[in-house]
């Protein structure tokens, strides 16, 4: 079916689409309406850790939505147990509450940190409710979580920003300590912050603030929607720096393509009350029992090693591209990755990358200087030099 045949008017305009329409998806490949393949390094931004469609996947929605779709979170139900089981059996967290989205999840972090600050007063005998975030940090889209996000000029789009939330610099302890208050409840942040560009914070930094937070009796939350379900090379990136935070979130890779999200925190931090705290599709048993079996996978031995090979296999064959190119180097963790351009040319690179013939190679630009690369975890090396040879093709006819 042609592109002009689809009433794509329809949809609310909320991002700048090319005129495709995907129609199948397999592995690290996307199929169009007209039949064309690409190679897809977005995965959905990140989402689809096991790539497109696959067999868990598949197998998994088939055997549940037999058995039991939604019997409400008023009731218990099996997947859900088991995925909280295998989230606190590998994290230092021991309570878990499953969303529909990453920024759901933060939401319910901020909902949490607030919670606690309330029942863990400030010596005043008042409650604490500020949250110290950072510039060029992402946590979502509801109101709440871009005003905890220092991405720029979110602050003035849907104004008024709801308060209580300061913006410290990444990797700079200093920036964080001046910001501390007597209302200051908790720290937030990305372990790399993948909207802004691929910026990891340093294992120094999160150690120190680790050290910081407990000293000053603040929660630690680390926002892993991105960065988390072994992106990074370990299945959570903050154990990359050996601390244990109190909250985490999870969003994207943990249902590897259905929506699925989660909030974990520590068993004296978990303070909810019942009533607090909810959603009508929160934990049901379909989107968990995926989620299982994504976990399985990314726990199964010798795969978490696989990412970080992958990884440091993708590090070095982008500083050579970097360097073919008089590029500016690469930065990143594990399979979220980036290639800094020195010049603003990230968005021609992802129009010409997408409409290369035979097939299409699909590409992600979060700032105009540089390329974000997410593979599937599983990706083949045979992928990755394909997406090499084909980016160095790009680079060369655009005169770089």
């Amino acid at each position: 079916m042609e592109f002009s045949q689809y009433a794509v008017d329809k949809l609310m305009v909320i991002t700048n689409r090319p005129p495709l329409v995907f129609v199948e998806g397999d592995g690290m490949w996307l199929t169009d309406n007209n039949g064309k393949r690409y190679l897809d390094y977005l995965q959905g931004w990140a989402v689809n850790c096991l790539g497109h469609s696959p067999q868990c996947i598949h197998d998994a929605l088939a055997a549940q939505s037999k058995k039991l779709i939604n019997p409400s979170p008023a009731f218990y139900n099996e997947p859900s147990i088991e995925l909280a089981r295998l989230l606190t059996d590998n994290s230092c967290f021991d309570r878990v509450f499953f969303a529909n989205s990453g920024a759901e999840a933060n939401e319910g972090a901020f909902k949490l940190a607030r919670k606690w600050g309330k029942v863990n007063k400030n010596a005043a005998g008042e409650n604490r409710y500020e949250i110290i975030t950072f510039d060029h940090s992402f946590h979502g889209r509801t109101i709440a979580a871009m005003s905890a996000s220092g991405k720029a000029g979110w602050d003035t789009i849907f104004a008024p920003q709801v308060p209580g939330f300061h913006k410290a610099v990444l990797n700079d302890i200093a920036s964080v300590e001046k910001l501390i208050t007597d209302k200051t409840v908790a720290v937030m942040l990305e372990p790399v912050q993948g909207e802004a560009g691929v910026i990891p914070a340093t294992r120094e930094f999160m150690q120190a603030l680790r050290t910081l937070t407990k000293e000053r009796n603040l929660l630690l939350i680390v926002d892993e929607v991105q960065t988390g379900m072994g992106r990074c090379g370990d299945l959570f990136a903050y154990q990359l720096s050996g601390i244990e935070p109190d909250i985490m979130t999870l969003g994207k890779g943990i249902g590897g393509g259905v929506p699925l999200a989660a909030l974990l925190a520590r068993e004296e931090v978990a303070v909810f009350e019942a009533g607090e705290q909810g959603g009508t599709y929160n934990g049901n048993p379909v989107m968990t029992a995926v989620g299982v079996a994504i976990a399985r996978e990314l726990l199964a031995p010798g795969f978490l090693q696989s990412v970080k090979d992958k990884g440091a296999y993708l590090s070095q064959e982008l500083l050579k591209l970097s360097d073919k190119h008089g590029l500016a180097g690469e930065r990143g963790e594990g399979l979220l990755r980036a290639l800094q351009l020195g010049k603003d040319i990230g968005p021609q690179i992802v129009d010409r990358a997408r409409d290369l013939e035979p097939f299409g190679l699909l590409l992600n630009s979060p700032r105009p200087d540089l390329l974000r690369f997410m593979p599937s975890l599983n990706v083949s090396k045979e992928e990755l030099d394909q997406m090499l040879a084909l980016l160095s093709d790009v680079l060369t006819s655009l005169g770089h």
